[in-house]
């Protein structure tokens, strides 16, 4: 007998992807949050931390951190999205 889930359920779980590359890539499917490494483990653990900054945590970005990424502080353009 087949069963099936209610469709106003959001799916859950992580899917992987191998790239031609070599890397994987480790999807929230809830979220749609992904993130890539050698090595499935790897791909997860990164998918872990990517999940937690997405929920809100890690710490905020300084001036310090923006000249690290390229950027310049006291310009007048808008930080990027991932930023904000």
């Amino acid at each position: 007998m087949a069963r099936s889930e209610p469709a106003d359920e959001p799916e859950e779980g992580v899917e992987s992807v191998h790239g031609e590359d070599g890397r994987i890539t480790a999807r929230d499917i809830e979220t749609g949050v992904a993130s890539y490494d050698e090595t499935k483990a790897e791909a997860l653990a990164m998918l872990a931390a990517a999940l937690e900054l997405h929920a809100g945590g890690g710490e905020p970005v300084d001036e310090e951190d923006l000249r690290e990424f390229g950027l310049d502080p006291d310009a007048d353009e808008d930080p990027p999205e991932f930023m904000e």
